[in-house]
Formats: C-alpha cells, sequence, structure tokens
C-alpha cells in the first residue's frame, strides 16, 4: 500500500514538473508577444509624436472625409477622399460619394494617411492644418453623328471638365466643402482663344457634424439628393464615355440647387438626406432674357421652355446667383440610401422630389395670353449589386416625373408641336457589367470592365391641351444601346471606349449614334 502510494505521488510530481514547465514556456511567449507590442506601440507612438501642425493637418482632413462618409448624402465631400474601385462600388455608400472609409462614430482618431492618400491632390501633406484638395476630370473625344446636319459623322474633342475639390476641417465638427468647376476647357468664348467653357461653383457649403442621426447642412450650393450618379458623377463612377442616359434630361445632372438640408445615419444599414431647395423653373432661355422685375420677356417676345419633350428637365434647373430666380416656390426632396449587411455587395436607393409650382412669373405663350401655375413630383429607385466572389455586377434604375398641370408648360404654348409635354415622363435602364483582372502594369493592379446598358425614355407621353397641336412627334420616346469598356489602370484612373446607338420614332430617326473615347480621373 505504501509503494503504491509513493508510486502514485511520484507520477504526480512528474506530472506537475511537466505542467509546470509548459506553463513556464507559455509565460515566456507572452512575455515577447507583450515585449513586441510595446515596440509597435512606441513606433506608432513615433509616427504619431510628428510636428504639431502636420499631424492636425492629417487627422482634421481625414476627420473631415470620415465625417463626410456618414453623411447620408455627401455630394462633393466623397469628391474630397480616396476613390474606390469601381469593382467595389456596390459596397455599402453614402449618397454624396461613397468612396470614402466607413466609421460608425466620425469623431474617432483616423489612421495615419498612406503615401497615395495624402491630402493635397493625394500628393503632399497639407501645409494648412485641416485643408484637403481633390480634384476629378475628363477628355472625351471621338466621332458622332449630328442630328442638326442630317446625321453626318463628325468628328470632335471635350476637355468636357476639371474641378477641384477643396474641404477644410474648421473643427472636426464644422467642415466646410466646395467645387470649383471649369468646363469645356474654359471661362469664356473670344475669338482669340478657342474656348467656349464655364467656370462656376458647383458647390459650396458647411457642415455642422452634430450626431450620427442628424446633422446640417448650411445654406450653399448643393446636389439634390435624388438617383446615384447626380450625386456620384465623377467618371470613375460608371464605365460609359458619358453619363447615363436618365441622367442627361430626365434627371438634370448636375442637378445643382440653392438649398439647406439634414442627414444622417438611421441604422447600420440605412442612412436618409431630406433637402429645401429652390424650385426648378420652366424657362430655358439666357439670363440677357430675363427682366429687371424678374420675369420672363414680356408678352410678344418668345422664349425658350425650361421643360420639354425633347430636353427633358434639362434646362429647368434654378439659376444660382444674383437674386435671378423667376419663382418664389419652395421644393423638398429626399432619398434613403440602404446597404444591408445581410446582402453582401447589394446598394441602392430611393428618392422623391416635388415643386408646388415650376411656372415662372409672367410666364406666357406665344400669344400673349399668362400660363397658370404647375407642379413638378418626381420618383427614383436604382440598385447595385457587385455579386460576391465574382466579376459581375448589376445596375438598374428607374425615375419618373409628373406634371401637375402641364397644359401650362411653356412647351405646349410656344407655337411649336415638336417639343410637347405629356402628363408624365419616364425611363428605365439595365447594365451588365464584368470585372476582369489584367494583372500588374506599370507597377499597378490593372482591371478591365466591359459593359453594356439599355435605357428606355419616353418624354412625351401623350397630348395634352395647350395652344399647340399635342400629338407626340415620337423624338422624345427613346431606346440607347450603350456597349463598351472601361480600363482602370488605377481606382483613381479610367481609360474608356463607348459605342452608342439611338434609336426614337420620329421620321428621321435619332440619328444620334457615336463612338467615344475618353479618360478620367478621381483623386
Amino acid at each position: 500500500m505504501l509503494a503504491a502510494t509513493a508510486i502514485s505521488l511520484l507520477s504526480s510530481g512528474a506530472a506537475y514538473a511537466a505542467e509546470g514547465g509548459a506553463n513556464d514556456a507559455l509565460l515566456r511567449k507572452l512575455e515577447k508577444m507583450e515585449q513586441r507590442i510595446q515596440q509597435l506601440e512606441a513606433e506608432l507612438k513615433q509616427k504619431q509624436d510628428r510636428p504639431a501642425a502636420d499631424a492636425e493637418a492629417k487627422r482634421t482632413a481625414k476627420t473631415a472625409a470620415l465625417a463626410s462618409a456618414n453623411a447620408a448624402a455627401p455630394s462633393a465631400d466623397t469628391k474630397n477622399a480616396t476613390a474606390k474601385p469601381a469593382d467595389q462600388k456596390t459596397e455599402p455608400q453614402s449618397s454624396e460619394k461613397s468612396t470614402k472609409p466607413k466609421s460608425k462614430d466620425f469623431m474617432a482618431l483616423p489612421p495615419l494617411p498612406a503615401a497615395s492618400d495624402k491630402p493635397i491632390l493625394g500628393l503632399a501633406d497639407s501645409p494648412v492644418p485641416g485643408l484637403s484638395i481633390g480634384a476629378y476630370g475628363e477628355i472625351k473625344f471621338g466621332t458622332m453623328q449630328n442630328p442638326a446636319a442630317g446625321g453626318q459623322w463628325q468628328k470632335g474633342f471635350d476637355a468636357a471638365r476639371f474641378v477641384l475639390l477643396p474641404t477644410y476641417a474648421i473643427t472636426p465638427n464644422i467642415i466646410f466643402n466646395a467645387e470649383i468647376e471649369f468646363e469645356h476647357a474654359g471661362a469664356g468664348f473670344d475669338n482669340d482663344d478657342k474656348l467656349h467653357g464655364t467656370a462656376e461653383i458647383e458647390q459650396v457649403w458647411i457642415d455642422f457634424k452634430i450626431i450620427d442621426q442628424f446633422n446640417w447642412r448650411s445654406p450653399g450650393v448643393d446636389l439634390v439628393p435624388f438617383g446615384y450618379i447626380n450625386q456620384h458623377h465623377e467618371p470613375t463612377q460608371f464605365y460609359s464615355v458619358n453619363r447615363p442616359e436618365l441622367y442627361n434630361g430626365i434627371i438634370p445632372s448636375t442637378w445643382k440647387v440653392p438649398s439647406t438640408s439634414v442627414y444622417g445615419t438611421i441604422t447600420e444599414d440605412l442612412k436618409y438626406q431630406v433637402m429645401v431647395s429652390a424650385s426648378n423653373e420652366d424657362f430655358g432661355d439666357s439670363f440677357d432674357n430675363r427682366t429687371d422685375a424678374k420675369t420672363v420677356p414680356l408678352p410678344g417676345t418668345a422664349y425658350i421652355a425650361g421643360i420639354d419633350g425633347v430636353n427633358a428637365l434639362g434646362f429647368s434647373r434654378p439659376p444660382l446667383g444674383d437674386f435671378q430666380q423667376l419663382n418664389n416656390a419652395t421644393a423638398m426632396s429626399g432619398r434613403l440610401d440602404f446597404t444591408p449587411t445581410f446582402w453582401a455587395g447589394f446598394a441602392g436607393s430611393i428618392s422623391a422630389y416635388y415643386s408646388p409650382n415650376t411656372t415662372p412669373r409672367g410666364a406666357h405663350d406665344d400669344f400673349g395670353n399668362f400660363l397658370g401655375r404647375s407642379s413638378l413630383a418626381m420618383f427614383d429607385a436604382e440598385f447595385r449589386y457587385r455579386v460576391p466572389d465574382t466579376g459581375l455586377e448589376l445596375r438598374g434604375e428607374y425615375v419618373r416625373a409628373e406634371f401637375g398641370h402641364p397644359e401650362n408648360l411653356r412647351a405646349n404654348n410656344d407655337t411649336d408641336p415638336t417639343n410637347n409635354v405629356g402628363k408624365s415622363m419616364y425611363g428605365y435602364s439595365g447594365e451588365i457589367a464584368y470585372h476582369v483582372p489584367l494583372g500588374t502594369i506599370l507597377n499597378s493592379e490593372w482591371e478591365a470592365v466591359p459593359f453594356y446598358r439599355y435605357t428606355y425614355m419616353n418624354l412625351q407621353t401623350g397630348g395634352v391641351a395647350g395652344t399647340d397641336a399635342n400629338l407626340p412627334t415620337g423624338q422624345g420616346q427613346r431606346q440607347y444601346h450603350t456597349a463598351g469598356f472601361a480600363v482602370f489602370p488605377s481606382p483613381k484612373v479610367v481609360l474608356k471606349a463607348t459605342y452608342q446607338r439611338v434609336i426614337d420614332k420620329s421620321a428621321t430617326g435619332a440619328l444620334s449614334d457615336s463612338f467615344l473615347g475618353g479618360v478620367g480621373f478621381f483623386f
């Protein structure tokens, strides 16, 4: 019995010794891990302990980007952040330009920027604490049919736009944003400079970041929260050379207005923006044709419609400067962005817009009869889906505009029967694309995205009483077949080639086909 007990004790001791040795080895490993963590923390602290101005500049600039990323509808603010690769665009995106990093708490200290993500055009650290400057632009070239020349094919070139995107974090909660745009190569048109362009403030406002659920955007110039491309219209965000067709009329992109708005995050899956703005106007003529009384030209003088059955709402946007608005109506608009966590790769939005009156002061027909009020209500639904673990991407969109009293629209009262407007306009599109990795070229991961998009628009849904003959001409009922590819040498640069076939029911046909190439950038 004693012998058995002794043997048992010796065995337990040996096991204990073995276990103790294992514990000692584990403790030594933990000590080494702790030393390594302390070393890494010291290295991180050394990087963060840079000169105060430099650290503050990066911190506030990145805080501005993160704060904007949490906005329900960031318009220009995503432009001031690093662009997301085209193949990631269907990941959760806010309504402004969802290329920014996400954060549930925009007050959290952001990570140090990478060398390619510095606040001044991605190239340099900011010389002013809180300042960040981005840019985007696009060049177009190719050949297209000119319907005004009987469908003759004509070659051309367009330095379409170059845009600067300054952002300044006044404080981590008060963020200034602007977008300064130069279009079509210049700011004027003189015989000796061969320019025919514009320079304009496309956006300017100050964000007051209050809480994730509720933030305020001060009165300024901002993008109407309607559709996706209107707020994400940089050339890296779509694959064709020109913007998708629904945004060239029914949605008058870039749709910018004098406005103020509130926005925020409802849940992790849902964001919102609600805007109050100046109303669109049924006046498409130049500023020279506005009287000093802020009315349309006096009866007896013709003027161009802002809403018609050929250009849709393309010329109806309200003026942005010098108290030149032609009516007192206030419009309301709003948008919900959803990025369901249970459906990886899917994102979408629904939008609405309403103006109680688009009729400008003094509106009249060509015979001197004054026109009454006409309201405008619009709806849009769109989705983007990047199928997980594949290169397949799908997009779709539907938009509709309803007119309260189309008989009071200028297009139905200008003695031109070809541009009449019915009770409504609508359009829809579907797009399929596939992302193909091309490998490493010039020290960058390249990607090709072949795509096809079908679009149908009906801008002349039927005859409505007015002074004109009110039968649809077929010119406003169009189909667009758009195919091509986009090559991304970097997520910030895109090379494009597009063929578009346009079909309508007019007597001559659309005569608007095109072969176009383009170069775009966004950083």
